[in-house]
Protein backbone atom coordinates (compact mmCIF):
# COMPACT_ATOMS: atom_id res chain seq x y z
CA UNK A 1 0.00 0.00 0.00
CA UNK A 2 3.07 1.99 0.61
CA UNK A 3 4.48 1.58 -2.08
CA UNK A 4 1.39 2.04 -4.43
CA UNK A 5 1.21 5.59 -2.41
CA UNK A 6 4.81 6.47 -3.53
CA UNK A 7 4.56 5.11 -7.06
CA UNK A 8 1.05 7.67 -7.50
CA UNK A 9 2.90 10.43 -5.93
CA UNK A 10 6.48 10.31 -8.04
CA UNK A 11 3.85 10.22 -10.81
CA UNK A 12 1.96 13.04 -9.70
CA UNK A 13 4.98 15.25 -9.25
CA UNK A 14 6.68 14.67 -12.09
CA UNK A 15 3.60 15.27 -14.52
CA UNK A 16 3.32 18.61 -12.67
CA UNK A 17 7.28 19.28 -13.46
CA UNK A 18 6.29 18.78 -17.18
CA UNK A 19 3.04 20.56 -16.76
CA UNK A 20 4.82 23.73 -14.85
CA UNK A 21 8.28 23.65 -16.84
CA UNK A 22 6.38 24.07 -20.07
CA UNK A 23 4.43 27.39 -18.79
CA UNK A 24 5.75 30.92 -19.45
CA UNK A 25 4.64 33.52 -17.03
CA UNK A 26 3.36 36.49 -18.23
CA UNK A 27 5.80 39.06 -16.93
CA UNK A 28 8.97 36.84 -18.76
CA UNK A 29 6.48 36.50 -21.81
CA UNK A 30 7.57 40.44 -22.85
CA UNK A 31 11.46 40.48 -21.77
CA UNK A 32 12.67 42.31 -18.62
CA UNK A 33 12.16 46.34 -19.39
CA UNK A 34 15.55 47.91 -20.50
CA UNK A 35 13.83 51.65 -20.32
CA UNK A 36 10.09 52.86 -19.43
CA UNK A 37 9.61 56.51 -19.78
CA UNK A 38 6.45 59.03 -19.28
CA UNK A 39 8.18 61.81 -21.41
CA UNK A 40 9.93 62.66 -24.69
CA UNK A 41 11.45 65.88 -25.50
CA UNK A 42 11.12 67.44 -29.27
CA UNK A 43 14.03 68.31 -31.32
CA UNK A 44 15.11 71.95 -30.16
CA UNK A 45 16.65 74.63 -32.66
CA UNK A 46 20.18 73.61 -31.90
CA UNK A 47 19.66 69.87 -32.74
CA UNK A 48 17.96 70.54 -35.75
CA UNK A 49 20.83 69.82 -38.45
CA UNK A 50 21.36 72.86 -40.03
CA UNK A 51 24.44 74.19 -37.50
CA UNK A 52 27.33 72.90 -35.88
CA UNK A 53 25.91 70.14 -33.61
CA UNK A 54 25.62 67.73 -36.16
CA UNK A 55 23.83 64.08 -35.90
CA UNK A 56 22.79 62.74 -32.45
CA UNK A 57 24.27 59.36 -32.81
CA UNK A 58 24.56 59.52 -36.64
CA UNK A 59 20.75 60.30 -36.85
CA UNK A 60 20.35 64.17 -38.45
CA UNK A 61 17.81 66.59 -36.79
CA UNK A 62 13.99 67.02 -38.20
CA UNK A 63 15.25 70.13 -39.74
CA UNK A 64 13.12 72.33 -37.96
CA UNK A 65 12.38 72.19 -33.98
CA UNK A 66 9.15 70.29 -32.77
CA UNK A 67 7.77 70.20 -29.81
CA UNK A 68 5.39 67.63 -28.49
CA UNK A 69 2.82 67.34 -25.74
CA UNK A 70 2.82 63.89 -24.14
CA UNK A 71 5.00 61.15 -24.77
CA UNK A 72 5.20 57.30 -23.16
CA UNK A 73 6.08 54.01 -24.10
CA UNK A 74 8.82 50.96 -22.97
CA UNK A 75 11.78 49.35 -24.59
CA UNK A 76 11.99 45.32 -23.63
CA UNK A 77 15.47 43.32 -23.84
CA UNK A 78 13.74 41.25 -26.19
CA UNK A 79 13.24 44.09 -28.53
CA UNK A 80 9.49 45.53 -28.12
CA UNK A 81 9.10 48.65 -28.41
CA UNK A 82 5.90 50.86 -27.88
CA UNK A 83 5.74 54.50 -27.89
CA UNK A 84 2.58 56.98 -27.72
CA UNK A 85 3.02 60.14 -28.66
CA UNK A 86 0.39 62.88 -28.41
CA UNK A 87 0.80 66.05 -30.05
CA UNK A 88 3.97 65.80 -31.98
CA UNK A 89 4.19 69.17 -33.87
CA UNK A 90 6.25 71.58 -35.81
CA UNK A 91 6.89 74.33 -32.74
CA UNK A 92 6.57 77.11 -35.10
CA UNK A 93 3.08 76.38 -36.53
CA UNK A 94 1.52 74.03 -33.74
CA UNK A 95 0.58 71.50 -36.34
CA UNK A 96 2.26 68.41 -37.70
CA UNK A 97 2.69 67.68 -41.48
CA UNK A 98 4.31 63.85 -41.09
CA UNK A 99 1.22 61.71 -41.68
CA UNK A 100 3.62 58.64 -40.50
CA UNK A 101 5.98 58.46 -37.56
CA UNK A 102 8.52 55.82 -37.08
CA UNK A 103 10.18 54.67 -33.84
CA UNK A 104 14.41 54.84 -33.81
CA UNK A 105 16.13 53.02 -31.09
CA UNK A 106 19.97 53.60 -30.68
CA UNK A 107 22.02 51.60 -28.73
CA UNK A 108 25.98 51.52 -27.73
CA UNK A 109 26.72 48.13 -28.25
CA UNK A 110 29.57 45.69 -25.93
CA UNK A 111 32.48 47.70 -28.63
CA UNK A 112 31.43 51.04 -27.99
CA UNK A 113 30.12 51.50 -31.59
CA UNK A 114 26.47 53.00 -31.94
CA UNK A 115 23.33 50.48 -33.39
CA UNK A 116 20.31 52.60 -34.82
CA UNK A 117 16.98 50.05 -35.41
CA UNK A 118 14.08 51.59 -37.27
CA UNK A 119 10.72 50.68 -36.61
CA UNK A 120 8.05 50.61 -40.00
CA UNK A 121 6.15 53.58 -40.65
CA UNK A 122 2.76 54.00 -38.75
CA UNK A 123 -0.21 56.55 -39.01
CA UNK A 124 0.02 60.24 -37.33
CA UNK A 125 -2.95 62.08 -37.44
CA UNK A 126 -2.22 65.52 -39.26
CA UNK A 127 -2.87 68.93 -38.65
CA UNK A 128 -2.90 71.26 -35.48
CA UNK A 129 -1.74 69.49 -32.18
CA UNK A 130 -5.26 71.51 -30.27
CA UNK A 131 -7.76 69.58 -33.14
CA UNK A 132 -5.24 65.98 -32.65
CA UNK A 133 -2.65 66.43 -35.25
CA UNK A 134 0.61 64.51 -33.76
CA UNK A 135 -1.46 61.47 -32.43
CA UNK A 136 0.40 58.27 -33.02
CA UNK A 137 0.96 54.84 -31.72
CA UNK A 138 4.22 52.68 -32.56
CA UNK A 139 4.29 49.25 -31.79
CA UNK A 140 7.27 47.26 -32.99
CA UNK A 141 9.70 43.81 -32.30
CA UNK A 142 13.41 45.14 -33.01
CA UNK A 143 16.58 42.97 -33.13
CA UNK A 144 18.55 44.73 -30.38
CA UNK A 145 22.24 44.08 -30.33
CA UNK A 146 23.29 41.95 -26.76
CA UNK A 147 23.53 44.40 -24.78
CA UNK A 148 22.06 46.99 -25.75
CA UNK A 149 23.47 49.78 -23.62
CA UNK A 150 22.30 53.27 -22.85
CA UNK A 151 19.32 53.33 -25.41
CA UNK A 152 17.89 56.42 -26.86
CA UNK A 153 14.40 56.57 -28.27
CA UNK A 154 13.83 58.72 -31.70
CA UNK A 155 10.51 59.89 -32.98
CA UNK A 156 11.27 60.10 -36.53
CA UNK A 157 9.76 61.62 -39.74
CA UNK A 158 8.30 58.63 -42.03
CA UNK A 159 11.59 58.10 -44.34
CA UNK A 160 13.58 57.80 -40.79
CA UNK A 161 15.80 60.18 -42.01
CA UNK A 162 15.49 63.08 -39.19
CA UNK A 163 13.76 63.03 -35.49
CA UNK A 164 10.92 65.22 -34.49
CA UNK A 165 11.10 63.87 -30.19
CA UNK A 166 13.95 61.33 -27.94
CA UNK A 167 14.00 59.99 -25.12
CA UNK A 168 16.72 57.95 -22.66
CA UNK A 169 20.12 58.23 -21.36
Amino acid sequence: MKRIFLITLAAVLLLSSFTFAGAVSPVGAKGPKILKFDTMVGIPLSLTGGNSAGPLRGINGGGAPWAIADASGELRANGHLEITVQGLVLATTGSNPSAFFRGLVSCVKSDGSFQNILTGQFPATTGLASAGGGNAEIVADLSLPQPCIAPIIFVTNGAGTGWFAATGF
